[in-house]
């Protein structure tokens, strides 16, 4: 069964907002109260913390599909609903978060990284939240706007200072078993080990972490045996060690072919170029592997590499080896730039920015999109007139219509507030208009009539009583 897994497709999706709640305070002798209902919870949010035990993502190969709680509706008597809990999942140090497209999201090193995968919805406010001087009593509340949901995928890149690269059944698992206190299996056949296995070396004053990379083949940045898989544990480390074996048994291979062929694979694979190379011939205590590293170690020099001879059974070379890797991962550690503290950086939105954008898509079709006209649009309930005709106001006040009288558009057109895949459609009819077409005779303009019925009963009134006056003035008497 495996037990190691260090890419996954993960499902996540963040607790719901819950409602708000339209109620109105009622008790004996007061059957009117006004508005009392609370405003509903906040969505759980899914977050991605880096915890030091966790070393696979085992267990989201077999649970893919993860959801933090909604929150709750809000009630009557100004309670509010509970907020959702959020949904903390733990990841190993190293995991890379990548969108289904491939773009990295977030790159999690060190303990206690966190990452926020899902964003919880929005509580919808309540009717009493929603009470203003013009609107004492709402009919209706906010709808809580749903989670974020969305699939990623978890990478885990091995966090090492030294990569053991090789052929398989080179000596790498016997290697690292020596330097440090990991227990790698170990057998007399290829591809013995499956799994990057990591161990703490700790030379002089320095401690670093040496990482053995499953073994790799000619064809392996294509996805041949297992170096596909595993070729992405050695993009952190600061060191790459070649281990050649000096005692191999098949006769169309030699360690210097196979020097060639690894590094042909870490270069189709990228961005490993820069990093420092040291060769090590193992198995010298053989007295054929003793005799070919002394012929193929002055051609290795030759090319830059420096070069240790060590026996992992018999223990030879190997303080040497261990000292020259730890100052090379000193002297990586000391280039480094110091990391300086997150600077808190604020962006004010420009003073002319509306928050929205309105396109034209079709001769009578415009379609609106922003962040609050959206967000708007999914907590309003369309089932109630009341509420829509808020939304209405709130749209106006943000100055959507003027927007769509600017492009061109009419009563009648089609428009539409979201994304395609999610929009709410419907017929314009604006409810501002402003053209000199509106206006009357000059001071006068008819569009403060209609919504002011107390001047019209005044005019009315006036008229009639010029009328009699008219009739007073006229009358003759005998």
């Amino acid at each position: 069964m495996t037990t190691f897994v260090d890419r996954v497709e993960l499902n996540v999706a963040a607790g719901n907002g819950g409602h708000g709640c339209a109620s109105v305070h009622r008790e004996k002798f007061k059957p009117l109260g006004g508005p009392d209902g609370g405003n509903g919870g906040r969505g759980g949010d899914v977050i991605l913390v880096v915890d030091q035990d966790v070393t696979t993502l085992l267990d989201y190969h077999h649970h893919p599909h993860r959801k933090a709680t909604n929150g709750q509706p809000g009630a009557g008597d100004n309670r509010e609903g509970k907020n959702g809990k959020d949904l903390v999942l733990p990841v190993p140090d190293g995991t890379v978060v990548l969108d289904r497209n491939g773009e990295v999201l977030a790159d999690m090193v060190g303990q206690g990284t966190t990452f926020v995968a899902g964003q919880g919805g929005r509580g919808g406010l309540g009717n009493a939240a929603l009470a203003s001087a013009r609107r004492k009593a709402p009919g209706f509340a906010l709808l809580g706007e749903p989670g974020e949901a969305r699939d990623i995928v978890l990478e885990l890149k091995t966090v090492a200072d030294v990569a053991l690269v090789g052929y398989p059944s080179a000596g790498k698992s016997s290697l690292i078993s020596v330097l440090s206190a990991a227990k790698p299996k170990i057998a007399d056949y290829p591809f013995t080990t499956l799994v990057p296995n990591l161990g703490v070396v700790t030379a002089g004053s320095t401690v670093y972490t040496i990482a053995d990379v499953p073994g790799l083949i000619p064809g392996a940045s294509q996805g041949k045996g297992l170096g596909l898989e595993f070729l992405r544990h050695v993009e952190r480390c600061e060191v790459l060690v070649h281990v050649l074996d000096t005692a191999t048994l098949e006769s169309d291979r030699d360690p210097v072919s196979d020097l060639d062929v690894i590094e042909e694979e870490l270069a189709q694979y990228g961005g490993l170029e820069n990093r420092p190379r040291v060769v090590v011939l193992n198995k010298v205590d053989i007295p054929d592997g003793k005799d070919l590293a002394d012929m193929i170690r002055p051609d290795l020099e030759a090319r830059g590499y420096r070069v240790f001879e060590v026996s992992a059974v018999a223990h030879l070379g190997l303080k040497e080896l261990s000292y020259a890797l730890a100052d090379i991962v000193a002297k990586a550690r000391a280039a480094k730039p110091v990391q300086e503290a997150t600077r808190i950086v604020i962006r004010p939105k420009a003073v002319d920015d509306a928050g929205f954008a309105v396109t034209q898509e079709g001769e009578e079709f415009f379609r609106v999109r922003g962040e609050k006209p959206e967000r708007w649009v999914r907590q309003t309930d369309f089932s109630n007139d009341e509420a829509v005709g808020y939304l209405a106001d709130r749209l106006s006040r943000l100055g959507v219509e003027a927007a769509l009288l600017k492009a061109g558009a009419r009563a009648g057109d089609g428009v539409a507030i979201g994304p395609e895949d999610n929009a709410v459609v419907f017929d314009w009819e604006p409810t501002m208009s402003a053209g000199a077409e509106m206006l009357g005779r000059r001071g006068e303009d008819h569009r403060f009539e209609a919504p002011r019925p107390a001047a019209q009963r005044r005019r009315d009134r006036d008229a009639e009583r010029d009328e009699a006056t008219e009739e007073y003035e006229g009358f003759q008497p005998f």
